[in-house]
């Protein structure tokens, strides 16, 4: 079961980078790539979604020698992650929204 998990502007955007393809996964330089967080900012965010059982992290089965670079660790949405993932971003989408609606331009002549 998935933990409630407070969406500020950077998990959102880290949360839309995944949506992008639900399915895939996905490695840290991707998605600081597709977010724009740096890893300081980034890593955080997945620890935090990892626990809260949003997403899964497995590291790739790889012989660094014959590779020729580390083993990466990828991250994938689950099942409802994914789907807490839609409801949270659609909530910020309909507050942002509700809040654009009441201003009002101004205009000085």
């Amino acid at each position: 079961m998935i933990k409630p998990i407070r969406a500020t502007t950077a998990v959102a955007k880290v949360l839309a980078a995944f949506l992008e393809d639900p399915a895939a996964e996905r490695y840290g330089l991707d998605l600081m790539r597709d977010s724009g967080y740096p890893s300081g900012t980034l890593y955080p965010i997945l620890t935090r979604l990892e626990k809260a059982r949003w997403i899964e992290a497995q590291w790739e089965d790889l012989d660094p020698a014959v590779a020729g670079r580390p083993p990466r660790k990828y991250y994938r949405l689950t099942a409802d992650g994914a789907t807490a993932a839609r409801a949270e971003l659609a909530e910020l989408n309909r507050q942002l929204t509700r809040g654009l609606g009441g201003l009002r331009e101004t205009r000085t002549t």
